[in-house]
């Protein structure tokens, strides 16, 4: 056995075989979920010709292979497999692969971040309390960290047979959120635990923005919500998003507005007045301005691809595979993600077509 001492060589040599396992489980262009709970890979061997948008959760994105761009409000990143990309809070993003091809395709593995098992692992790391937080934004980038890429390299190994992602994949990833919570932004990602923490406080703002996106906005209510006074609630708010709350609903209104155009049988002025909008005329120019489209260019070609197909992933959602059982608590343990369906056991990654998200999901790739 050879010890690698150097730190970028051994970052290298994990990546390589990191790319090798997501090529692996990712055989095309698509999203997958994995045996392990949690743990999503995707392939692209093309770039995108225009910004995807959607609503991103909590999660830890790894590039193996490839580039990517998002922007949240004003701000830009690009990461790639020298740098981590980490969500804290669910933001409404833009994003486009910059570097993929048939022979170099774009690989990426996302490892989602769930509120209460971050709580439990901070409380055992930092049992006297978290560090000091110097950034308080709700997204934040990091050096790859050849410990990280290690445990998702084991992961994505266990994930091969049912029973090792069954009992051996969660310990694993136990690990690898450990590493994630002792790293530089480690105690951004501790706030999700918190439930007194700012990011938390804007979580919960969130919350009644994303459920009430037909009422006018209200900053004394949101800042009840999050126990802040006005002024500080704003502030808090537009530091962990990078924008206003004005901003925020305005998004979330057009991205909800987007998945509907296509999948029901209401016109536009409905769609308009369902997420809120008074004006048709303003909805349809600010849905221009965002992505590039009419609201009725949208409706006509969404409604001409074959039922079922989304755009954004080639089309294709994938579901998970291996038999799945558990509580809530212990679906992250028993091999099944919280609110997940059961779904039959079997071999391989698979593609499924159809089924509806409330908000769709920004996948890794």
């Amino acid at each position: 056995m050879t010890l690698i001492c150097d730190p970028p060589a051994a970052l290298s040599l994990e990546l390589a075989r990191l790319r090798e396992l997501v090529a692996r489980h990712a055989p095309y262009d698509a999203v997958f979920t994995t045996r392990v709970p949690g743990i999503t890979v995707a392939r692209s061997t093309r770039t995108h010709e225009a910004m995807e948008h959607s609503v991103q959760q909590p999660a830890l994105c790894i590039v193996a292979q490839g580039n990517k761009s998002v922007q949240i409000g004003a701000e830009q990143y690009t990461y790639n497999p020298d740098r981590m990309l980490v969500y804290a809070v669910n933001l409404p993003t833009a994003f486009w692969v910059t570097e993929a091809s048939p022979s170099a395709p774009f690989l990426t593995v996302r490892v989602d971040l769930d509120p209460q098992f971050i709580a439990e692992l901070a409380l055992k790391l930092y049992p006297h309390g978290l560090p000091r937080l110097q950034d308080s934004r709700g997204v934040q980038m990091t050096a790859a960290d050849p410990a990280i890429i290690h445990a998702a390299v084991h992961i994505l190994e266990t994930a091969e047979n049912e029973r090792d992602a069954r009992w051996v994949g969660p310990i694993i990833l136990d690990e690898l959120l450990m590493c994630l919570l002792l790293s530089p932004v480690g105690p951004v990602v501790a706030q999700l635990g918190r439930v007194d923490s700012g990011a938390q406080r804007v979580a919960r703002a969130i919350e009644w923005i994303q459920g009430h996106l037909d009422k006018p906005l209200n900053i004394k209510v949101l800042a009840e919500r999050a126990h802040l006074g006005v002024s500080t609630f704003y502030a808090h708010f537009k530091a962990v998003t990078t924008m206003s709350p004005l901003q925020f609903q305005k998004n979330l209104r057009l991205q909800e507005a987007r998945r509907l155009l296509p999948s029901t049988s209401l016109d536009v002025g409905a769609i308009s007045r369902q997420v809120g909008y008074a004006s048709a005329s303003q909805f349809s120019c600010d849905y221009s301005r965002l992505f590039g489209r009419t609201p009725r260019a949208e409706m006509t070609q969404g409604r001409a691809r074959p039922s079922g197909l989304e755009g954004g992933h080639n089309g294709r959602k994938i579901k998970p595979y291996g038999k799945q059982a558990g509580s809530e608590r212990g679906k992250w343990r028993e091999g099944r993600a919280p609110g997940e369906r059961r779904e039959q056991e079997g071999e391989g990654p698979r593609a499924v077509l159809g089924g509806n998200t409330r908000w769709p999901q920004h996948h890794p790739l």
